[in-house]
């Protein structure tokens, strides 16, 4: 043939299959690296309730399909999110907080447990009080009773 380079043995006369230009190199190459644990997707009540939209709203063959290839989805999401929304309207589809429920709090127990960490601060200063004084009465001699048996730690 003429005008044609001559080819190797391992050289193909099609054009590469990637998808892209023969001509055209990529120069950002894809990360080889695979996250360690695969995140699950999770969507809104808001996006599902669009998509249910768009998707009855496809009245054409193949539109449904490509609404589905476009948003990344299966079919599975519409057939699970139009049960959820037919089950409670938003009900189903409202994002639930996972997790332990909080429980109310008392505001005697808030008032508590203020109370007893103005008691524990109140304390550790009369511990370094108590503790300077010993070290006061050591080192100026004075000699300190020792306490009675019902005030030991």
């Amino acid at each position: 043939m003429v005008g044609e380079p001559e080819r190797r043995g391992d050289e193909r006369s099609e054009a590469p299959r990637s998808g892209g230009s023969p001509t055209i190199e990529r120069d950002v190459a894809p990360d080889p690296e695979v996250p360690a644990k695969p995140t699950r997707r999770r969507f809104s009540a808001e996006y599902r309730l669009r998509i249910l939209k768009e998707a009855e709203a496809c009245k054409k063959a193949g539109e449904l399909g490509a609404l589905l290839r476009r948003e990344g989805l299966y079919s599975s999401h519409l057939i699970t999110w139009r049960q959820q929304r037919d089950r409670g309207a938003l009900t189903g589809m409202r994002a639930t907080q996972r997790g332990p429920k909080p429980r109310p709090v008392d505001p005697r127990v808030k008032q508590l447990e203020a109370e007893n960490r103005r008691l524990q601060r109140k304390l550790q200063r009369a511990e370094t009080i108590i503790t300077l004084q010993k070290k006061v009465a050591e080192i100026l001699g004075i000699p300190l009773k020792p306490l009675d048996n019902d005030e030991r730690d």
